[in-house]
């Protein structure tokens, strides 16, 4: 069973760095993109605190589709390059939005949603897996650390989902 308790660090980088060391003992040995998409998910949303969404979408060829994930229910189907998620995909680059209604195109899944991060999940070949996308209500809540953090966890992610 793992033990999810309430982190209490110096610095974001340090949360960060524990985020990971539990990502890769919660993912070891297991192979399933599901289930470790669902728990990575259930991982980041109760430890990193003011999140109202965390989850995957999921590239099928055509665009993006929702995967695991936790908070209220999200938007199915993204285009590439549409929206913060389908621009991480098109361009294969992380987004740090610092505020939703200041992006062209934004897609409001959920109105609370203020502030934006999502990482393009690319795998060894360069194909597209899809992203992690990562919502908070509040302004301004991602800065470069939250950046530097989410790439390096969905760097575990992609390392336990390699088969």
């Amino acid at each position: 069973m793992f033990d999810l308790k309430p982190l209490v660090h110096a610095s974001k980088r340090e949360h960060y760095d524990e985020l990971q060391r539990q990502a890769r003992g919660l993912l070891a040995g297991e192979r399933d993109l599901v289930a470790n998409a669902a728990n990575f998910g259930a991982l980041v949303y109760h430890s990193l605190p003011e999140l109202n969404w965390a989850g995957f979408y999921l590239f099928d060829g055509n665009e993006l589709v929702v995967g695991p994930f936790q908070g209220k229910p999200a938007c199915i189907r993204i285009a590439l390059g549409r929206g913060v998620c389908g621009t991480a995909a098109q361009t294969r680059e992380t987004q740090l939005v610092r505020d939703v209604n200041a992006f062209a195109g934004h897609i409001a899944c959920d109105a609370a949603s203020q502030s934006e991060i999502v990482v393009p999940l690319i795998r060894p070949d360069g194909s597209l897996l899809g992203v992690w996308d990562v919502d908070s209500p509040i302004i301004d809540r991602f800065d470069e650390d939250d950046r530097a953090g989410m790439q390096a966890l969905c760097a575990v992610f992609m390392e336990a989902v390699r088969g």
